[in-house]
């Protein structure tokens, strides 16, 4: 999966709302501790040699995002000596698949392993064993504070902050009328509860922002479209969506297209490339970017230090902004930045 990738820019600056800042210790931010119990000691971690082989752990192919994610890995490892693989199933609700290719990554010669999973439960027996033979163990896409079994550290953005933060942008931009909102949920897990409440926090002190339909999307177009359309035909009167995640913010994006209803306001979160095209269309509303791109960069540099004995533990949390119509072609204009590369020129 090692391929030649051009360098990411980093575009933190005025690129509209930003949603966390932080302060940086060397390429990458200051580590927030784990809570008590959740980390696992960095003196477990083992490597068979100074030839690292990582082993990138997605919950699905089906997702730009992990794609994304896996390309600023790469370009990290490309300039050492670093060998990585991405293993995932095609399909986010695959779990029992994906606990598999963790069982099977069990058996190689592996010094790390990043992983991003829809079960937390289902992947604690099989990470408590990566730790225990001596592998390094990071957390991507999360800001879990306490995985159910210690692990040796987590990189991702704050996830209930930032759609706390696009509630509050989307309140202002509604107004003071009545607002019937539908929400489409991931599949339930952390990232799901984390999302959907950080918005549910945000929009508590709108009294007139109310919600009327909260439907399982799958975290996929497909689920975002059929979600999507179930609650615009129950509730005609819903004038904004939000989804958990861009491919569903996508799908009610075709659902509200193929309703005739331009009125809706969609929201999103991610940051695909994909997702930030249907804002740069009027398709979609606005989304929480999340940086899929430099957060694997940042990941990388993390097990790096991991397997050098560099890095103490904890949480490193990744940027986030606020993308909206006003500010996407920004964005859009900088696609080293970016994976998959934009559909055109912008």
């Amino acid at each position: 999966m090692n391929g030649c990738i051009n360098k990411a820019i980093n575009y933190l600056g005025l690129l509209g709302l930003m949603v966390t800042g932080y302060a940086v210790a060397g390429d990458y931010p200051s580590p927030v501790p784990l809570k008590s119990g959740a980390q696992a000691a960095m003196t477990t971690v083992k490597p068979n040699d100074d030839s690292y082989r990582v082993a990138y752990m997605p919950p699905a192919t089906e997702f730009a995002y992990y794609l994304a994610i896996g390309e600023g890995i790469n370009q990290v490892a490309d300039s050492t000596k670093t060998d990585v693989f991405m293993l995932a199933p095609q399909s986010g609700a695959d779990i029992n698949a994906q606990m598999g290719m963790i069982q099977d990554v069990l058996t190689q010669d592996i010094d790390a392993i990043v992983f991003s999973t829809h079960d937390e439960h289902a992947a604690e027996p099989l990470i408590k064993r990566a730790v225990d033979k001596g592998i390094a163990v990071i957390m991507i896409n999360s800001d879990i504070p306490d995985f159910p079994t210690p692990i040796h550290g987590v990189v991702g953005y704050a996830q209930r902050n930032g759609t706390q933060n696009l509630a509050k942008w989307v309140e202002k931009q509604v107004g003071e009328g009545e607002v019937s909102v539908g929400i489409i949920e991931g599949q339930p897990g952390y990232h799901s509860t984390e999302r959907v409440g950080g918005f549910l926090e945000g929009i508590k002190g709108a009294n007139n922002i109310n919600v009327v339909s909260s439907i399982d999307g799958k975290w996929n177009v497909e689920g975002g479209n059929t979600a999507a359309m179930d609650m615009l035909q129950s509730h005609p009167d819903i004038k904004l969506i939000f989804a958990a995640n861009d491919n569903m913010a996508i799908g009610a994006g075709y659902a509200a297209k193929a309703l005739g209803r331009r009125d809706i306001t969609i929201l999103g979160n991610d940051g695909d490339t994909a997702g930030l095209e249907e804002i740069a269309s009027n398709n979609i509303t606005a989304t929480v970017n999340t940086s899929p791109y430099e957060m694997g960069q940042i990941a990388m540099r993390v097990v790096l230090d991991t397997l050098n004995g560099k890095f103490e533990g904890g949480w490193i949390e990744t940027p986030t902004t606020i993308v909206h119509e006003d500010n996407v072609v920004d964005v859009l204009r900088n696609p080293d930045a970016l994976y998959p590369k934009p559909s055109r020129e912008y």
